[in-house]
């Protein structure tokens, strides 16, 4: 089996991040921070809802040992110290897909779960992420409407032909 879907939906993940935090850097500092009726009720907190889950489970699949300590964090306020945050994190997260084999894919993983450790498979667990990334990013999405700015495109990674540019895609400055 092929790792590159991995790797790609790994490497669509930065570029999404890449330019939807464009977007969210570029508001008027009021329009980020004011409180909207969505599910964690503003931009910031749920731009940090989605960097703590990949932090989660990128250290459930690196076996890196903080578990559910992550959720202890305070959250990143400045917008630009966010994206470089979350940059790191989708840098992390290429890497690992990248270093993926056929075996390594369909190992378990520990995962600290609230009601205690779970194995998951690394596969189940990548596909999972993927599509916690993509739901949340489709709600801040809907939060910049809200805030009167216009979306960025976030769904022409994978189509070259009508490609949305960023500046320069995390895999490539890291």
């Amino acid at each position: 089996m092929s790792m590159e879907p991995f790797i790609r939906q790994a490497q669509n993940n930065a570029w999404a991040n890449a330019t939807l935090y464009a977007a969210v850097t570029a508001m008027p500092a009021d329009a980020y921070t004011a409180a909207y009726p969505s599910f964690f009720g503003s931009i910031p907190r749920t731009l940090n809802h989605i960097y703590e889950v990949d932090l989660f489970y990128i250290d459930a699949l690196t076996n890196g040992g903080i578990g559910r300590a992550v959720f202890d964090r305070d959250d990143i306020m400045d917008p630009a110290e966010l994206a470089a945050a979350q940059a790191k994190s989708d840098a992390l997260l290429i890497h690992h897909c990248e270093g993926l084999d056929e075996a390594r894919l369909h190992d378990d993983v520990t995962v600290e779960r609230m009601n205690g450790p779970t194995f998951e498979r690394r596969d189940h667990l990548l596909l999972h992420l993927f599509q916690h990334q993509v739901h949340h990013r489709g709600q801040v999405h809907s939060l910049l409407s809200q805030a009167g700015i216009d979306p960025p495109q976030l769904d022409d990674f994978f189509l070259e032909f009508g490609r949305v540019e960023t500046a320069t895609p995390y895999w490539e400055g890291q």
